[in-house]
């Protein structure tokens, strides 16, 4: 472990002030702790020095690449006139127009500072909406770590359930038990159990939320079909479809997966690569439910909502996406996973890459494909975490849980040197 002597001393010393010696649970279960300075590009560089190959993308916003130029002096010239005025700027409307123009279903929008808090502003906007309070979400999917959405994110089969009526399973001490009992949970894309549970649920329901790629676990695609099936019956039934865009915004295409699939949502949430790496989030949707907002019937609050430094960040990353090659990206994706495809055939592993280009899932597992969150759990997770460490002593860095993700800074070198790493990884160890 020399080799990262400095990040575990540092990771001593922050547990003396830092609860587990972080600032987000996910970065506990890195191993080792990794410490980092700097980061241009595709490459990100840790306390000791080490140059790495970069597929984690700080769990995704970071799409164009670390530090861009055009984004740090966006950022830098706006906030050299203010920093936080508690009142409107110019640049707020400027941002939110050009959500308008880029994403479907932005008819109106607001600001906030993180997904989670997003997703909370766009259920009580269904509530407010339907005079209903049930919430239909999809197991395995994430929305956040508020009480009432980190419901069945993760949850042990001893758990979860029947898989055909999963239960509605909370995931940390200290929420309440109450959390879970106006969200009703059901496996990703089963059209039909959506159609029997609005049937008899349809009257109690005030929103449906879902990824529409399910990235937390698998990077599972929604099925030919399945999302055009749940926005009908949502119409049919009077029930507030939400797409929770955290991940997918601007990355799958400008205008999110909803645009990428041609499925309009009432209501979308976006964070992550809307302002490459600095905190700000978004709720859009349809005029008519942001108008619960606009009216102050709906509290929607925060100091730091559209503060000038997130908010010039993000209008300066989305006037990079209106220029960007997403065909670029999405190819280069697919080189990398019909690349790993074809090393995992050549050595006999039983390798399974499922998702799109931008963002994709590598599992070793017997399975032709992982179709819900189940289906995820049937992976051979030490193998999984012995790749990645190994990944990672010969510079490319790799999320644990198996997902990739492409920036705009990835090269075809780059694939090409992580096609032979991989290459070199498994004749070395002898995997078979």
């Amino acid at each position: 472990m020399s080799r990262y002597q400095r990040s575990i001393e540092l990771f001593q010393r922050a547990q003396g002030s830092l609860a587990g010696g972080v600032s987000s649970n996910v970065r506990a279960l890195a191993q080792p702790p990794l410490y980092f300075h700097s980061a241009t590009g595709a490459r990100i560089v840790d306390a000791d020095e080490n140059v790495y190959l970069d597929y984690t993308l700080s769990q995704g916003p970071m799409f164009l690449g670390h530090s861009p130029p055009v984004v740090l002096d966006a950022v830098e010239r706006a906030m050299r006139n203010g920093q936080l005025y508690g009142a409107q700027h110019d640049l707020e409307i400027d941002l939110a127009e050009s959500i308008q123009r880029a994403v479907p279903c932005a008819e109106l929008l607001r600001f906030c500072n993180s997904g989670s808090e997003a997703v909370h502003a766009a259920i009580r906007v269904a509530r407010a909406h339907t005079g209903r309070e049930k919430i239909l979400k999809f197991e395995g999917h994430y929305h956040g770590w508020y009480d009432e959405t980190l419901i069945s994110s993760a949850p042990g089969l001893e758990q979860a359930g029947p898989p055909q009526a999963p239960k509605s399973v909370l995931a940390s001490s200290g929420q309440l038990a109450s959390a879970g009992e106006n969200i009703i949970v059901l496996p990703w894309n089963d059209s039909d159990l959506v159609r029997a549970t609005m049937q008899s649920l349809g009257h109690e329901l005030a929103a449906v939320i879902m990824e529409p790629v399910m990235c937390n676990n698998g990077c599972i695609p929604p099925l030919p079909g399945y999302l055009e099936t749940v926005r009908d019956l949502c119409a049919q039934h009077g029930i507030v479809l939400i797409f929770d865009e955290v991940i997918t915004g601007f990355r799958l295409a400008l205008g999110g997966a909803q645009s990428f699939y041609g499925v309009t949502p009432d209501l979308a949430t976006f964070g992550k690569a809307m302002a490459n790496g600095f905190p700000i989030a978004c709720l859009a949707g349809r005029r008519a439910l942001l108008e619960r907002i606009a009216k102050l019937e709906v509290n929607h609050s925060g100091t730091y909502n559209s503060n000038v430094m997130v908010t010039a960040a993000a209008q300066a990353t989305i006037a990079e996406l209106q220029r960007l090659d997403y065909q670029r990206i999405h190819q280069l994706g697919e080189t990398l996973m019909n690349g790993l495809r074809e090393l995992a055939a050549d050595y006999g592993l039983p390798l399974l890459i499922q998702g799109l280009g931008p963002v994709f899932h590598l599992a070793f597992t017997e399975r032709d494909a992982i179709a819900d969150y189940r289906d995820s759990l049937d992976i051979d997770g030490v193998r999984n975490r012995e790749f990645v460490g190994a990944m990672l002593d010969r510079g490319i860095r790799l999320l644990s849980r198996g997902l990739w993700y492409l920036s705009a800074a990835h090269t075809a070198a780059d694939v090409q040197h992580t096609l032979d790493t991989v290459a070199e990884i498994w004749s070395e160890r002898g995997w078979r």
